[in-house]
């Protein structure tokens, strides 16, 4: 499978669950403090929307490279 395919695949794959899930959660830390033997963080939860035309931008992208590269050879 040569690479264009492949990354056809990956790209139609990330628009599928871009579609399917619309966003996605992230851990972070944020502080990191250490005060002798006591260490206190703090952790952040961020959310990052993905909006629905880029899932089906990527979906669209992702067919066309597959389209092209079966035709090439």
């Amino acid at each position: 499978m040569n690479t264009i395919k492949l990354a056809a695949l990956a790209l139609i794959a990330a628009g599928v669950l871009a579609l399917a899930y619309g966003s996605f959660t992230y851990t972070k830390e944020t502080h990191d403090v250490k005060l002798g033997p006591v260490q206190l963080s703090v952790k952040e939860k961020e959310t990052v929307n993905v909006p629905v035309w880029a899932g089906v931008g990527a979906i669209v992208v992702g067919a066309a490279l597959l389209v092209m590269g079966t035709k090439k050879g």
